[in-house]
């Protein structure tokens, strides 16, 4: 696909940062993320795996803000991770409305608590303290319409996979998306959970 089927105020922060058509691995993911199937993204760095995500949650979410309530929800590996991550929707995001938070363990946890509870649209996460604004129920994840992991590498190396487990048996019908350089049995397990009927999209 073409970036012409995308949201109007996506397509021109695209051409704004001088995309002109997708790269081969977001021509095959885009659609399949678009449609709202669960997908596993799999293909090297500099693929545009991340990029193809920042541009189908903004096409998801219509490129705008929803109440108060989290619609996207990326988790990642550490503070850095979110704060990068964060920075390259912002890219996108400029003209929008979309409001973005960061949630990581080296920030207060009642300011997190307070601040979350004022709105925000794409939640970026680290996961140990996503389980924490949750199951203290500072989030209400009912209208959450993706939840995504990005360079999903943290699962295989550190012990979030329970983790990531507890959140995702709590939330309502969503899509599903995991993000990695190369398929891990750990994440094909997770079809058992929550990536049903998942669409596998890969490029070497």
């Amino acid at each position: 696909m073409s970036f012409k089927k995308l949201n109007p105020i996506l397509k021109e922060a695209i051409e704004n940062q001088g995309f002109e058509s997708p790269l081969a691995f977001q021509k095959e993911i885009l659609p399949k993320l678009k449609g709202g199937a669960n997908v596993y993204g799999i293909a090297p760095k500099g693929s545009g795996k991340t990029t193809a995500l920042i541009m189908a949650i903004i096409h998801k979410l219509k490129a705008e803000a929803f109440e108060d309530s989290p619609r996207a929800l990326i988790l990642v590996k550490d503070k850095q991770a979110t704060l990068d991550l964060k920075e390259e929707f912002e890219k996108f995001t400029k003209r929008t409305d979309l409001r973005l938070y960061c949630a990581y363990e080296e920030y207060p946890l009642d300011k997190q608590r307070e601040e979350v509870y004022y709105g925000v649209d794409i939640l970026i996460a680290t996961p140990n303290r996503l389980n924490k604004l949750y199951f203290m129920n500072s989030l209400h994840l009912g209208q959450l319409q993706l939840f995504a992991l990005d360079d999903a590498e943290f699962l295989v190396r550190n012990n979030f996979h329970n983790d990531v487990l507890r959140v995702t048996e709590s939330l309502q019908k969503c899509q599903y998306v995991i993000l990695a350089e190369e398929m891990h049995k750990k994440y094909e397990r997770l079809q058992e959970s929550f990536m049903f009927n998942a669409h596998k999209v890969e490029v070497k």
